[in-house]
Protein backbone atom coordinates (compact mmCIF):
# COMPACT_ATOMS: atom_id res chain seq x y z
CA UNK A 1 0.00 0.00 0.00
CA UNK A 2 1.02 3.21 -1.28
CA UNK A 3 0.14 7.07 0.23
CA UNK A 4 0.89 9.82 -1.22
CA UNK A 5 0.00 13.71 -0.06
CA UNK A 6 0.22 17.24 -1.29
CA UNK A 7 0.33 20.26 0.33
CA UNK A 8 -0.32 23.54 -1.72
CA UNK A 9 0.76 26.82 -0.74
CA UNK A 10 -1.69 29.07 -2.41
CA UNK A 11 -1.98 32.85 -2.77
CA UNK A 12 -5.26 34.35 -3.43
CA UNK A 13 -5.81 36.63 -6.22
CA UNK A 14 -8.47 39.77 -5.96
CA UNK A 15 -9.74 38.70 -2.01
CA UNK A 16 -10.35 41.40 0.81
CA UNK A 17 -11.96 39.31 3.57
CA UNK A 18 -12.36 35.67 4.45
CA UNK A 19 -15.70 35.17 3.01
CA UNK A 20 -14.54 35.86 -0.07
CA UNK A 21 -11.32 33.24 0.45
CA UNK A 22 -13.72 30.66 1.00
CA UNK A 23 -15.61 31.56 -2.19
CA UNK A 24 -12.31 30.55 -3.92
CA UNK A 25 -11.23 28.19 -1.73
CA UNK A 26 -14.20 25.72 -1.60
CA UNK A 27 -14.82 25.54 -5.19
CA UNK A 28 -11.31 24.33 -5.71
CA UNK A 29 -11.34 21.78 -2.77
CA UNK A 30 -14.77 20.19 -4.13
CA UNK A 31 -13.87 20.18 -7.54
CA UNK A 32 -10.20 18.20 -6.08
CA UNK A 33 -12.64 15.57 -4.26
CA UNK A 34 -15.30 15.63 -7.03
CA UNK A 35 -12.90 14.89 -10.23
CA UNK A 36 -10.15 12.97 -8.44
CA UNK A 37 -12.03 11.16 -5.54
CA UNK A 38 -9.34 12.11 -3.14
CA UNK A 39 -9.11 13.38 0.41
CA UNK A 40 -8.53 17.00 0.43
CA UNK A 41 -8.91 20.34 2.82
CA UNK A 42 -8.05 23.20 3.63
CA UNK A 43 -5.44 22.52 5.88
CA UNK A 44 -3.86 25.78 6.85
CA UNK A 45 -3.75 29.61 6.62
CA UNK A 46 -6.71 30.13 8.17
CA UNK A 47 -7.22 33.07 9.35
CA UNK A 48 -4.69 34.83 6.47
CA UNK A 49 -7.82 36.23 3.76
CA UNK A 50 -4.80 36.12 1.11
CA UNK A 51 -3.34 32.78 1.92
CA UNK A 52 -4.55 29.29 2.08
CA UNK A 53 -2.72 26.09 2.57
CA UNK A 54 -4.68 22.74 0.93
CA UNK A 55 -4.15 19.56 1.54
CA UNK A 56 -4.97 16.08 -0.17
CA UNK A 57 -3.84 12.38 0.38
CA UNK A 58 -4.54 9.25 -1.74
CA UNK A 59 -4.10 5.59 -1.14
CA UNK A 60 -3.25 3.11 -4.24
CA UNK A 61 -1.86 -0.21 -4.68
CA UNK A 62 0.75 0.91 -6.96
CA UNK A 63 3.04 3.34 -7.55
CA UNK A 64 2.52 4.39 -10.84
CA UNK A 65 -1.59 5.07 -10.53
CA UNK A 66 -0.41 7.25 -7.35
CA UNK A 67 1.89 9.82 -9.02
CA UNK A 68 -0.26 9.46 -11.76
CA UNK A 69 -3.17 10.96 -9.56
CA UNK A 70 -1.00 13.20 -7.84
CA UNK A 71 0.11 14.71 -10.58
CA UNK A 72 -2.92 15.42 -12.30
CA UNK A 73 -4.05 17.21 -8.93
CA UNK A 74 -0.99 19.41 -8.85
CA UNK A 75 -2.03 20.38 -12.85
CA UNK A 76 -5.22 21.15 -12.09
CA UNK A 77 -4.86 23.63 -9.03
CA UNK A 78 -1.65 25.31 -10.70
CA UNK A 79 -3.84 25.73 -13.59
CA UNK A 80 -6.63 27.67 -11.51
CA UNK A 81 -6.45 31.32 -12.60
CA UNK A 82 -7.72 32.61 -9.57
CA UNK A 83 -4.92 31.33 -7.42
CA UNK A 84 -1.03 31.68 -7.37
CA UNK A 85 0.48 28.37 -6.49
CA UNK A 86 3.59 29.28 -4.23
CA UNK A 87 4.76 26.03 -3.40
CA UNK A 88 4.00 22.35 -3.65
CA UNK A 89 5.22 19.78 -1.22
CA UNK A 90 4.92 16.37 -1.87
CA UNK A 91 5.45 13.43 0.05
CA UNK A 92 5.23 9.59 -0.83
CA UNK A 93 4.69 6.87 1.53
CA UNK A 94 4.68 2.75 1.89
CA UNK A 95 3.33 0.27 4.05
CA UNK A 96 7.19 -0.84 4.51
CA UNK A 97 8.54 2.48 5.44
CA UNK A 98 9.60 2.54 9.22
Amino acid sequence: MYVGTLSFDLLLGDVRSLKEKRSVVRPIVAEVRRKFAVSVAETGGHDLYRRAEIGLAVVSGDTEHLTDVLDRCERMIAGRPEVELLSVRRRLHSDEDD
